[in-house]
């Protein structure tokens, strides 16, 4: 029996089996490039080939992609899943399609996966003490490669029996050996995107793991899954959609991860020593991870090391506690405090500029919940808070314009206010859509014409299964309509160079 040799540990990227399943053509033009930031090749029926580089797009030929091209490389890759991906066998690489009403694969994005060592540096302490981690961040900021190395760290140094769930074989990559890149830890995969949630628990019940490593929580039964295995004692290291803990504290279906939140009535002296109005937002229970790290870029972290009072503080409207690492040039990491003071107060109109995290709303004697509900539906980056004097944003009733109390708050905040004439979720929605249109300096008239082309891109890409590219247009614009991807729960990816950039929104 022939056993093929394992990759070679110290290269684990593999790119040149990736090349390889490309038309000749497509490999040559590939290879007279540097790989080094290479991130995705693009192959669309009827459009040329794009190689997607780190900040950057090349165009490989001049002739559009054929079918014969698409079949060329379909034969060289595994069997497509439920998720519409597939891999090369060994490899961190993944393949996935676009495909018509008719379930033909009409476009390929091969995109490449790399095992890079140093990335658990950042948080090594917080995974070798047993916590229970949680990852947040954008797509593409390297969630899942620290992932793979905190699998690798946990087994191999530590000798911990690890159980790796993986669904996309984005951890382990492709056929039934996994990569190296996971070290010694043992994979499951997952038939079916759908079965993620019972293959954890499978995992837990019959391999009596230590650790549990899962990617992309996205689901309540994935969330109930993870709180059932953090019950039993297992550590559990995941990540989940998701730009920074307050995201997750806002989404209905993951908020459980962090604790939950609910709306609890207070009485008037309750009320009053609080300094809050009687309907308030609190932590529902305590959260499956007890620590939740959010990626800003492949070496900067921040570090919240107790979920718990980073939420409840959030909810009261104040800054959670947290630790911002920094990986040196020299790989030295760097670790500073962040500040548990009010954040600073804004002077004009954008306060998103002035500080990192939503723009912070007041309701005044206006109702919370229906605030709070509106900033829900829009998808916008923002929060209501409980006090004025956190605000960057006051909504507040016209017929309260003579009020010297809000007049008073506004002087000394320097928060904006926003009249609307009734306290219901339309004129809050009319107010909050202006807001955002200002902040991002875009006109309305513009703004409106941007957003409603990406909810029909976001509609089509549901209904069709298909990749739609949108119309080129200005940054502030394309922020809105990645907002409208968001709140459809695609993702979405900027492509090409200034003034032709444009959005792409994906399927589901």
């Amino acid at each position: 029996m022939h056993i093929e040799p394992a990759p070679d540990p110290g290269n684990l990227d593999d790119l040149a089996l990736l090349i390889d399943i490309l038309p000749g053509p497509l490999r040559a033009a590939l290879d007279s490039q540097p790989h080094v930031d290479l991130l995705e090749v693009v192959l669309d029926l009827g459009r040329p080939p794009e190689a997607r580089y780190l900040g950057r797009t090349e165009r490989l030929s001049p002739h559009p992609v054929q079918r014969d091209d698409l079949d060329q490389v379909v034969a060289l890759v595994g069997e497509f899943g439920g998720d519409n991906r597939a891999g090369i066998e060994r490899t961190l690489h993944r393949i996935s399609a676009l495909r018509n009403r008719k379930g033909q694969i009409v476009g390929l994005t091969l995109r490449v996966g790399r095992a890079v060592f140093g990335t658990i540096d950042l948080i090594r302490d917080l995974v070798e003490r047993g916590a229970s981690i949680l990852l947040v961040g954008r797509p593409g900021v390297g969630k899942t490669t620290m992932l793979r190395e905190a699998a690798r760290v946990l087994a191999d140094d530590l000798g911990k029996r690890v159980m790796v769930v993986d669904t996309s074989n984005e951890i382990a990559g492709d056929g039934d050996i996994p990569h190296p890149g996971i070290g010694s830890a043992r994979r499951m995969q997952v038939p079916h995107p759908d079965r993620q949630h019972d293959v954890m628990i499978e995992a837990v019940e019959n391999h009596m793991p230590e650790v549990v490593v899962v990617d992309e929580i996205g689901t309540q039964a994935e969330a109930a899954a993870a709180r059932t295995i953090g019950e039993r004692g297992v550590q559990l290291i995941g990540t989940a959609h998701g730009n920074s803990l307050e995201n997750l504290i806002v989404n209905p279906t993951l908020s459980d991860l962090v604790g939950g939140v609910q709306t609890v009535t207070l009485g008037d002296e309750e009320a009053r020593l609080r300094g809050t109005q009687k309907t308030v937002s609190e932590r529902k229970g305590p959260p499956t991870f007890g620590v939740v790290v959010e990626l800003v870029s492949y070496g900067e972290v921040i570090v919240h090391p107790d979920t718990a009072a980073a939420v409840d503080a959030l909810l009261r409207g104040d800054d959670p506690a947290g630790e911002r690492r920094v990986r040196g040039d020299g790989g030295e990491v760097r670790a500073e405090a962040a500040p548990t003071a009010p954040r600073p107060r804004p002077t004009n109109r954008t306060p998103d500029r002035e500080r990192r995290g939503p723009a912070r709303i007041y309701p005044y004697a206006l109702s919370r919940d229906s605030l709070e509900r509106v900033i829900r539906d829009l998808g916008v980056d923002a929060r209501a808070v409980a006090r004025p004097e956190q605000a960057d944003v006051i909504l507040a009733l016209k017929s309260r314009g003579r009020d010297a109390r809000l007049e008073r708050l506004a002087a000394e905040t320097g928060a904006e206010v926003h009249w609307i004439k009734r306290n219901s979720t339309a004129p809050m929605r009319r107010a909050l859509q202006t807001v955002f249109h200002v902040i991002g300096g875009v006109e309305d008239d513009e703004a409106a014409d941007a957003v409603e082309e990406a909810e029909e891109a976001a509609e089509r890409a549901v209904r069709e299964g298909v990749a739609v590219e949108l119309t080129p247009r200005r940054s502030p614009l394309r922020k809105l309509q990645h907002l409208v991807a968001s709140r459809h729960r695609l993702a979405a990816e900027s492509v090409g160079r200034e003034p032709g950039r444009r959005l792409v929104i994906h399927p589901p």
